[in-house]
């Protein structure tokens, strides 16, 4: 075994208390900065943060794994901000003065995977992206090309913010200059303002910036899914530092130890948020560190399932919309992505391609009855897994885990399409179907009671539209209606065309109950009376159209807005950001609204909520420059869906049903 190999094998579970703050001095590290002095020499520059990537874009993205191995010394080219660690805080921190580089040779960036797959070598080489507008190529074709990987990439003009060209790409995408509203320029001021710096530099935006809020709880944290909308805001301004801070500080954070009762996490695994701290040291030297929280301080200590998907799904949009695709083929880079899907794919006791998780792993972060297969836990896999394959550099070290992920991608494809999905037809269906059947021929496959069809849905679904319900698992099928999830199986082109066009149907022809006096319900409708005893656990936040139950979230606009611009529906999305104008800044940016219409502002809801303000702000810029936005989803893939992964057909039983299921569903 040679040397890259042992230290990409047995370095990844070095336990952190080793490189504390009391052995650091071998490491080569210096603290030189103190209270008085730091705020005017900071060694760590607002420019220049955890790796260099114009310089460095091949560094591995765990310097904590091997700086014992690799402590190289280099005058000319500096890493500021190196982590060293506290035994028992787990925070990363960078402690200023450092002069350190670590060296890497080429052949890490072909760190493997153990992923296995069924798709058959002819199949996979056809697959290729077909998403239309700026797509970068999928890399199949360079799976048998013989490339310098550190040093063969062609240098991208950049301009200050290591960026290529962000404002030049915006102003080709606009056709005309609009000047910004009084409320528009309020949110900028206010997401401007919930900007976290670490080091000097942006890191990310603060979930919540209520100057009159007595306890913050998390809400003073960085959290993944929250700056999403955020750092969409700044890449369609044309600001592309804090997102890339963002993804790279966020990476190492990645898989830390201390968890629920000192149980470790699957290895990939992405905090839910972090908080930048001040840590005192002797002689009144202090240092900023990282605390990130995986879930151990959470309400109900679950762990993220969708941080990884979220982290995933934000890396292409910034190589997408500012052109800079070499921070996706950093080794570090590619790695993270690595680590998320294989601990995403590992093969379990489940029987489906969708994801199992626990009740409280997504936005739903609180106990609502969607433990199992959630819909938009899958819509967010399916995102990710479509915007990996994009990415990841295919060689012999990642051939395997890009035939997984094609596995997998037509698998969930067929399983959401033809078992989600519900519309007057499909109800009549169900209700008629016969339970107790067994054979792989059975029509009713999961067992599911026609007496589970609730009487609000037989009066609710209209006769034109339909949608994915929220969940499926055996003698269980959950009917409400999720907007998050759905929202992204259009985006993602998880449904089909006809299935997409039918959401936003059923959304324009349920307009008050879903979008009311404020865009949009997270889920329809509320769960109440004994009901709601029993799913919430009786919950006092989760009330009857409120938060998660039913409530009214304005972020979820910007994904409304994203979808109705794939499907040509801009006019949905312009009545739906008319609504917020009118309401969002008297009502200063609450989190949420309750009631079955939205009309009040939330009982417990947050003031100056950062993804509420930066989600009007991305949805206004989509709106006034949808060419832009056309970068931010994915067209259906038909070669895809040619793909069968089922293992039926090697064995002596009949092949499965896909074929006759593509012929209802299809266009």
């Amino acid at each position: 075994m040679n040397a890259i190999n042992f230290i990409s094998n047995y370095t990844m579970k070095l336990p952190s208390r080793v490189l504390n703050l009391r052995n650091a001095s071998f490491l080569g590290f210096r603290h030189s900065c103190n209270t008085s002095c730091c705020e005017r020499k900071l060694f760590c520059r607002s420019k220049a943060f955890l790796f260099n990537s114009s310089k460095n874009s091949q560094f591995h993205a765990y310097p904590s794994r091997f700086l014992g191995f690799q402590r190289v010394i280099n005058n000319t080219e500096k890493l500021n901000c190196l982590p060293s660690f506290f035994p028992q805080s787990r925070a990363v921190s960078r402690p200023y003065g450092v002069s350190v580089e670590a060296r890497v040779a080429s052949r890490v960036r072909d760190l493997s995977t153990s992923v296995e797959t069924r798709v058959n070598d002819k199949n996979f080489e056809r697959i290729y992206v077909q998403n239309g507008i700026s797509v970068k190529p999928l890399v199949v074709e360079r799976i048998d090309k013989d490339e310098n990987i550190v040093g063969g990439e062609v240098p991208l003009s950049e301009d200050a913010n290591n960026v290529k060209n962000t404002g030049e790409g915006l102003r080709e995408g606009k056709s005309e200059i609009s000047v910004e509203s009084d409320i528009e320029k309020e949110a900028w001021s206010l997401l401007r303002n919930a900007v976290v710096t670490y080091c000097g530099s942006p890191i990310g935006t603060v979930a919540a910036n209520d100057p009159g809020d007595k306890q913050p709880l998390n809400y003073d944290q960085v959290f993944i899914r929250d700056f999403v909308p955020s750092a969409l805001a700044f890449l369609l301004k044309g600001e592309g530092e804090i997102v890339k801070n963002f993804l790279l500080h966020t990476l190492q954070l990645q898989s830390w130890e201390k968890t629920v009762d000192c149980y470790s996490p699957g290895q990939g695994l992405m905090p839910a948020s972090f908080k930048v701290r001040t840590v005192p040291l002797d002689d009144n030297k202090f240092e900023e560190v990282l605390d990130p929280d995986f879930g151990e301080s959470a309400i109900g200590r679950v762990a993220p399932v969708d941080s990884g998907l979220w982290w995933i799904i934000l890396l292409r949009a910034y190589g997408k919309i500012t052109g800079d695709y070499a921070l996706q083929e950093r080794v570090d880079v590619q790695t993270g992505i690595k680590l998320i899907l294989n601990l995403c794919l590992a093969d379990g006791f489940d029987m489906f391609p969708s994801l199992l998780v626990t009740d409280g792993s997504c936005m739903i972060d609180r106990r609502m009855g969607i433990h199992g297969h959630p819909l938009e836990i899958q819509a967010l896999f399916y995102a990710a897994l479509r915007s990996s394959r994009e990415m990841l550099t295919v060689n012999e070290g990642s051939k395997n885990l890009v035939r997984a992920i094609n596995n997998r991608l037509s698998a969930l494809s067929f399983h959401i399409r033809e078992y989600y999905w519900v519309d007057m037809k499909k109800i009549n269906e169900i209700y008629r179907y016969k339970t107790e059947e067994y054979s792989m021929d059975a029509t009713n496959k999961f067992n599911i009671y026609p007496e589970q069809i609730p009487s609000w849905l037989m009066d609710w679904i209209p006769e034109e539209g339909g949608y994915l319900i929220g969940n499926l698992q055996p003698a269980h099928m959950d009917f409400r209606f999720f907007t998050l999830g759905n929202l992204w199986s259009i985006v993602s082109s998880l449904g089909t065309p006809k299935q997409n066009e039918a959401i936003l149907n059923l959304i324009e022809a349920k307009w008050d109950d879903i979008v009311g006096h404020m865009p949009l319900k997270i889920c329809y409708p509320a769960v109440e009376n004994e009901e709601w005893h029993i799913i919430t656990g009786s919950d006092p936040k989760n009330t009857p159209w409120s938060y998660h139950n039913g409530g009214s979230w304005p972020t979820l606009l910007w994904q409304f807005t994203l979808a109705c611009v794939k499907m040509g529906r801009l006019e949905l999305a312009q009545k739906a950001v008319g609504l917020t104008e009118k309401r969002l800044s008297i009502d200063h940016w609450p989190e949420y609204y309750d009631t079955r219409s939205g009309k009040f502002i939330g009982k417990q809801s947050r003031l100056y909520q950062t993804w509420t303000i930066a989600g009007f702000l991305t949805s206004k810029m989509m709106v006034e420059n949808p060419q832009m936005a056309a970068l931010l989803f994915w067209e259906e893939d038909y070669e895809l869906l040619e793909i069968c992964v089922c293992a039926l057909s090697k064995s002596g039983r009949k092949k499965c049903s896909r074929g006759a299921a593509k012929s209802q569903i299809l266009v």
